[in-house]
């Protein structure tokens, strides 16, 4: 049970989280003017996954897929030496801070969507400061959500099946990132677990530095305005959705990891069907 002293106060963030009285650990006054975003094909065997969703039919002649590519890519290049850019990863947007679910309340996945898996990550938290300056907070652990039925139907699909809630939380972790991260992505059915897997992350786990990431994302001056919070989470290597598991209706998500406290539970929900009707202004 994750317990920890604020001043003379003891809180079971455990406890306090599964109330569900938690709130992430950042968020806005205005939910716009939060960014929350993520890159992917990062971490040292995440292509595996990926590749089995887009593979393609040999020709004769070795063809990569565009996943292995850009995998690729970032082992060649995604670690640059001291005063060096790397190679840009794989990027996608997510939404803004309505797409946040809080620790222990349900993540709502849209009546349309064809699957809702888990992704367990981990999040870097930034606010920009008034001279445009990116400052990270911390990080956080993080449940990144999609559709990857949608994602396997076609590569150009990926944007769409990103477009999905997130969690991240319970606890913020300031200062550097582990090198080395070992946690655990659980899901419970009706109290048992029906799946787990460990999950790796930090940079010994990854293709690229922590610090080529966050170049890239924060290279475009759409993401440096004064003001803004920034939720950008760094990929996994770990599905459950690869080893052939279709969630359900109040299914618990739940990734851990003792360097971040206490973990991250939230429960699968899919929202009733909302007719879009798209009328004239005048």
């Amino acid at each position: 049970m994750a317990e920890q002293r604020r001043g003379t106060t003891t809180i079971d963030y455990e406890a306090v989280a599964s109330s569900g009285r938690l709130l992430p650990p950042v968020d806005h006054a205005d939910a716009a003017h939060c960014w929350v975003t993520g890159t992917g094909l990062t971490h040292l065997g995440s292509a595996a996954a990926r590749d089995k969703m887009h593979a393609k039919l040999s020709t004769g002649a070795e063809e990569l897929t565009d996943s292995l590519k850009m995998f690729r890519l970032g082992l060649e290049g995604g670690k640059p030496k001291k005063g060096e850019i790397g190679v840009q990863p794989e990027w996608f947007y997510k939404g803004n801070g309505h797409t946040i679910a809080a620790p222990g309340h349900p993540i709502p996945s849209p009546a349309f969507a064809r699957d809702a898996g888990e992704e367990p990550e981990i999040a870097g938290i930034y606010v920009i400061d008034q001279g445009g300056q990116p400052r990270r907070l911390g990080f956080t652990l993080a449940n990144e959500f999609s559709d990857h039925v949608t994602e396997r139907v076609n590569y150009l699909f990926l944007a769409h099946s990103k477009l999905r809630a997130c969690a991240i939380g319970p606890e913020l972790r300031v200062g550097d990132l582990p090198k080395h991260i070992s946690g655990m992505s659980r899901i419970l059915r009706d109290g048992k677990v029906l799946w787990e897997k460990p999950f790796l992350s930090g940079e010994d786990n990854m293709s690229h530095t922590i610090a080529n990431l966050e170049y890239h994302h924060f290279k475009y001056d759409l993401f440096r305005n004064p003001g803004d919070v920034h939720v950008h989470m760094f990929g996994t290597a770990t599905l459950s959705f690869a080893d052939g598991i279709k969630t359900e209706p109040g299914d618990v998500f739940e990734i851990a990891e003792s360097q971040f406290g206490a973990p991250l539970r939230n429960a699968v929900a899919i929202e009733a069907e909302q007719p879009v009707k798209v009328g004239a202004l005048y």
